[in-house]
């Protein structure tokens, strides 16, 4: 009896640690996603703020050009 005891003990602890090691995988797994999708957002962003500055430059250029400067 006690030695069933303990194979049953030893097969619950060792599930537990089974399913803590897949709840690690799977967080890191999203982890990365994330870190992904933020990578490429700021990528978006950064060619945004770099099209804005280009237009805001060639803006200028011509209203230099307009006034005769």
């Amino acid at each position: 009896m006690h030695r069933t005891l303990v194979t049953v003990l030893a097969l619950i602890v060792s599930g537990c640690g089974a399913e803590v090691a897949s709840t690690a995988a799977v967080s890191a797994t999203l982890k990365a996603q994330e870190a992904k999708q933020a990578q490429q957002t700021i990528e978006q962003v950064q060619k945004k703020l770099d099209a804005a500055a280009q237009a805001a430059q060639q803006q200028a250029n011509e209203a230099e050009k307009g006034t005769g400067y």
